[in-house]
């Protein structure tokens, strides 16, 4: 909320002005290795690798013309090459990630994999292709890099995908189902425990799955120091001229190279709040409203109000949600009220998660909002630009509330207040005036022990 004279509604959703604007900047720098020695990437070019020591995808030519092309119109360099004599210390300082676009088998030797490996430890992005599942079986790094290792495929066919994550760059455009016909992989294993998985397969829709109904397809993870991200699409040569599909690859590419910014923490466990058809469960406290669109999406219209969960309170929990605003606008995560046909009541006894691009630092985006700013420095790293999606965690033990945007903890509360309290309280967002509009999707919940003491000095991110 922005001050209005009272102690709470704030104004804007918070969108950094230092963060980076649009699809047109894709690559990024994070540091990347010299020998033993971090050195900076180059934010405008990527490796795709392509060496094959097994099977040979036909389309392969066609993934790297589309890799290429992707390039060309968001302002980057595509370098391609079978050549494993490019994985040097010196040449892969050189890119912001290396694409293993259907790799198979054993491509690099000793020495290589060890140059690979300082790249990742120093920031390097990796994104992985279809069969780059199905290469290095014997290096151990690579496979966690990887997250799964290929098993076996039934015959080409149609499916569906379900998309679990719609913030992530990679799948944000997409709907919730994503019906496409390629050669679809079984994994020797289940990601699901130690990568954020980003889609999934329904393998009531095909046939030939074989992993019981739990079927990650396309995942990302922050692993030894860099970002990985692999997708098992895309062994089709026309997979490569498909529009969802290549906003699919950018959007991976755009986060492994730090363009672009998302939560890749493993995530089990968590309950839908808003299933993305109704309201039901919700009031709505004050004037205006949220509206729900077809694609699953809150936008918070008129105000100044509340959109608060009235079927139960919640004591100790993990919150996640996403959030977009479109520009200057406001917005905020209410936590810890009472229940109450009253908006201000949740100002005046609960704590406000701030949504708002140029308020002072107590009152923007990632502020507990009047009594503890971010971090402002990891904020403004974490976060995306107006129009792209944001994930909050917002998680309550006891007093203590701690915020993480997209992955990056960012504020770490306690309160001290003996006309408030966070242990028992409901939860709520805001719809601030006429003149913002912020959206939210996919708001689950995790609930965790209770009554377990939560000390910053005892407790990690």
């Amino acid at each position: 909320m922005r001050s209005t004279g009272r102690t709470g509604w704030t104004r804007r959703t918070g969108l950094s002005v230092t963060a980076v604007v649009g699809t047109a900047l894709l690559l990024g720098g994070v540091p990347t290795p010299a020998a033993s020695t971090p050195a900076p990437r180059h934010a405008d070019r990527v490796l795709v690798f392509s060496k094959t020591a097994a099977f040979r995808h036909d389309s392969i030519p066609d993934g790297v013309t589309a890799l290429k092309e992707l390039g060309a119109s968001a302002g980057f360099r595509v370098d391609a090459t079978e050549d494993a004599t490019a994985f040097t210390p010196k040449n892969l300082r050189r890119y912001a990630a290396v694409v293993f676009l259907s790799t198979t088998g054993d491509v690099l030797t000793d020495r290589q994999q060890a140059s690979f490996e300082s790249y990742i430890h120093h920031g390097g992005g990796y994104v992985g292709i279809h069969a780059a599942a199905d290469t290095e079986y014997d290096w151990a790094f690579y496979g966690g890099l990887v997250g799964a290792y290929f098993q076996g495929h039934p015959a080409i066919q149609p499916a569906r995908m379900k998309v679990e994550d719609r913030a992530h760059p990679a799948t944000s455009t997409l709907n919730a189902d994503w019906n496409r016909t390629d050669e679809w992989y079984n994994y020797r294993s289940n990601p699901r425990s130690s990568v954020h998985v980003l889609a999934s397969l329904d393998e009531s829709s095909y046939t030939g799955g074989t992993m019981n109904g739990d079927h990650p397809i396309a995942w990302c993870h922050n692993y030894a120091g860099g970002r990985s991200f692999y997708t098992g699409v895309g062994h089709l040569s026309s997979a490569y001229t498909e529009p969802a599909l290549r906003q699919h690859l950018l959007g991976g590419l755009r986060w492994a190279t730090g363009k672009a910014q998302a939560d890749c923490r493993p995530e089990n466990g968590y309950q839908p709040l808003f299933d993305s058809t109704s309201r039901e469960g919700w009031k709505q406290a004050g004037p205006g409203t949220f509206t729900v669109s077809d694609d699953g999406t809150l936008t918070s219209s008129g105000g100044m109000g509340l959109l608060w969960y009235a079927e139960r309170s919640f004591r100790a929990y993990s919150l996640k949600l996403d959030w977009k605003a479109r520009g200057d606008d406001n917005s905020g995560v209410f936590v810890g009220f009472p229940p109450s046909d009253d908006p201000w009541s949740a100002v005046d006894k609960g704590y406000e998660i701030q949504i708002d691009a140029t308020d002072t630092a107590d009152r923007t985006t990632g502020a507990v909002y009047g009594f503890r700013s971010a971090d402002l420095r990891k904020r403004d790293r974490a976060l995306n630009p107006p129009g792209e999606w944001n994930t909050y965690e917002i998680r309550v033990e006891g007093e203590r509330l701690r915020v993480w945007l997209n992955g990056v903890r960012i504020n770490d509360f306690t309160n001290t207040d003996p006309a408030r309290s966070l242990r028992d309280g409901h939860i709520g967002i805001q719809n601030h005036g006429a003149d913002d509009q912020v959206s939210f999707r996919d708001i689950r919940i995790k609930e965790l022990p209770v009554n377990v003491p939560v000390s910053p000095a005892t407790t990690g991110d």
